[in-house]
């Protein structure tokens, strides 16, 4: 099992750190080149013989670096839950007075949003008390900035479940989505096409961009679909079932693990 090298160097570092004490690594600068080089030689002879020492290394590394990010975006999702739930420019589709918020950044470029799409609409249909609320977090390139930007801008224009449509056929589109896509596909639902390419330019539509961008950065999100749901940020389509299962947690106890 290959490593990264930032990661053996870390690893390296701790070992050293543990074979002749914190102390005395914090003060390298008392050692001679001599003395360091040997310590260097002593190190890398010690983790040849005990490579399982360096995975040891890693996974406790990986294991804390986790605990670090959860309980940072613990504090993000107190802090920004209300922008999360209830942003005058959120899409909310479901149930709008459902008992659980399921929260999905998505990017319309995106295949494993395209993928997750079917998990969402199931759960709308097979969960009443559910609310859904669908941001753009356009991550791959201008293309999908232009996309969300039309599918902002079409919001001025309809609302509920004519809107899901748009959003659905925009998703389901094969090929690269664009913001021509985006305005053909506005046109072909009988939209107003030259009030959408005024909206979609208008400062409303980029905050909302700018908005949804800094709840990313925030959040610690690096791609999508990302879901957030009770306390718990969840990355990826992970599939219908854990999507419900979690939703029960949330209304059985508050949390996405009981």
């Amino acid at each position: 099992m290959r490593f990264p090298l930032f990661r053996s160097f870390q690893a390296a570092l701790i070992l050293g750190a543990v074979a002749f004490g914190a102390p005395a690594m914090a003060q390298k600068a008392e050692f001679s080149d001599q003395q360091r080089q040997a310590i260097g030689e002593i190190v890398r002879d010690y983790l040849l013989k005990n490579p399982e020492l360096l995975q040891e290394v890693i996974a406790e590394l990986e294991k804390r670096q986790a605990e670090s990010q959860r309980v940072a975006q613990a504090s993000a999702l107190k802090e920004t839950r209300d922008i999360l739930y209830n942003a005058s420019h959120s899409f909310v589709v479901g149930n709008p007075s459902g008992d659980v918020t399921l929260v999905e950044f998505f990017d319309y470029n995106c295949g494993y949003c395209k993928q997750a799409l079917n998990d969402v609409q199931t759960l709308i249909k097979s969960d009443p008390k559910l609310r859904v609320v669908l941001k753009d977090f356009p991550v791959l390139g201008p293309d999908s900035i232009e996309a969300s930007r039309v599918g902002l801008a079409v919001r001025n224009q309809i609302q509920g479940e004519k809107l899901f449509e748009y959003h659905i056929k925009l998703l389901g589109t094969r090929g690269r989505v664009n913001g021509e896509r985006a305005l053909a596909v506005a046109k072909e639902m009988g939209l107003d096409t030259a009030r959408l390419q005024k909206d979609m330019a208008g400062s409303d539509v980029r905050s909302a961009l700018q908005e949804n961008a800094g709840l990313g950065d925030k959040l610690g999100l690096t791609g999508t679909p990302a879901f957030i749901i009770g306390d718990e940020v969840i990355p990826g389509a992970v599939g219908l079932e854990p999507l419900k299962q979690v939703v029960a947690n949330v209304r059985r106890c508050g949390k996405a693990n009981c």
